[in-house]
């Protein structure tokens, strides 16, 4: 198994990044690594370069490239070069922590898409109550979509909670203003009914409020709602945390009392992480792309590979290809 990852992408790049796959190498025996990027930056932090190479560039894409003009005027820079090992078969997969709007683009425009998608999804793996744990999708790969796509992302995402996280007979849910059927707009007034005859485990409408409660191992909704609701999701834990310290921190009570508290207040920080469960697969492509947050320190890291990985060893990229297959010639009337 072999993974290209784009060493120059993200916030704590190249170390973490390089921290990180070293420690994943150790875990993972039949693991190849490339790491795309600055050698001269990458060489040093290496302590160990078992079973990781490295292919050289100096050129990289920013957070303030524009992602379709990077991708295309910027043929050496680490994150073209990464898709590039897995459009030609030197890697499996690819991860990076890099512009995620260039790492989209260069998903579509270099690794490509399975045949029947019509557009791929950007899909996390978010924290729920119980710790299990929820596939949102999509969250900015696509603003817009037509029923058909949710439908699609539907098939996708339950593919990948059965295959990757161990679900058997994972629930879709459809991320909606309310749980009764008929709700909300026209979108998903008709994907509801789409959901209803496609081949996935439908349980109906869920509500926003629900989704970390754990109402669908797999919850669906369009790009647009999509990121919102995890911007939403993310900014609330973050000012939560910032709440809880400055309540901590008011008094020499509450000092004592956060310091006797220290690992649970960890404990509850790491649950609401959801780099804990990976980075998040763009689902749709040719292969597994996966993008770790751009703040990925190495623990981070080391999960998106694990997760990479999997997919990319359970062959999730196959079984959706077949079932989207099946499910177009089903629509098509056989034909």
């Amino acid at each position: 198994m072999k993974i290209a990852i784009d060493a120059m992408g993200g916030d704590n790049a190249p170390r973490e990044i390089v921290q990180g796959v070293m420690d994943a190498v150790a875990e993972l025996q039949d693991l190849q690594i490339t790491l795309v990027g600055d050698e001269k930056q990458i060489r040093p932090l290496l302590t160990s370069a078992q079973s990781i190479d490295i292919l050289h560039t100096e050129e990289m894409i920013t957070a303030e490239d524009e992602p379709v003009r990077a991708v295309r005027k910027k043929k050496n820079a680490s994150m073209v070069l990464m898709a590039k090992e897995v459009k030609e078969g030197r890697a499996d997969a690819c991860i990076s922590a890099g512009n995620t709007g260039a790492l989209m683009s260069a998903g579509l425009f270099v690794v490509g898409r399975i045949s029947g998608i019509d557009r791929p999804a950007l899909s996390p793996t978010l924290p729920t109550l119980d710790g299990k744990g929820f596939l949102l999708l999509d969250v900015g790969a696509n603003v817009d979509a037509k029923p058909h796509h949710l439908v699609q992302y539907a098939l996708m995402g339950a593919i990948y909670a059965e295959k990757v996280r161990a679900i058997q007979n994972p629930t879709v849910g459809l991320l909606n203003i309310g749980t009764e059927d008929g709700k909300g707009n026209d979108l998903t007034k008709k994907v509801f009914e789409k959901l209803q005859q496609a081949p996935v485990n439908f349980v109906g409408n869920v509500e926003a409020r629900e989704i970390l409660n754990g109402a669908a191992d797999v919850v669906v909704t369009d790009g647009f709602s999509g990121n919102i609701a995890l911007k939403t999701i993310e900014g609330t834990a973050m000012t939560m945390f910032s709440m809880l310290k400055e309540v901590f921190m008011s008094s020499m009570k509450t000092k004592l009392a956060a310091g006797m508290m220290k690992s649970n207040l960890k404990e509850l920080k790491n649950k609401l992480d959801y780099s804990e469960y990976g980075g998040a697969g763009l689902f749709g492509l040719d292969a597994p792309v996966v993008k770790a947050h751009g703040s990925s320190n190495a623990r981070a890291i080391v999960n998106a590979v694990k997760q990479t990985y999997h997919m990319a060893n359970l062959q999730v990229t196959e079984t959706i290809r077949q079932r989207i297959a099946a499910l177009n010639e089903e629509e098509n009337g056989g034909e």
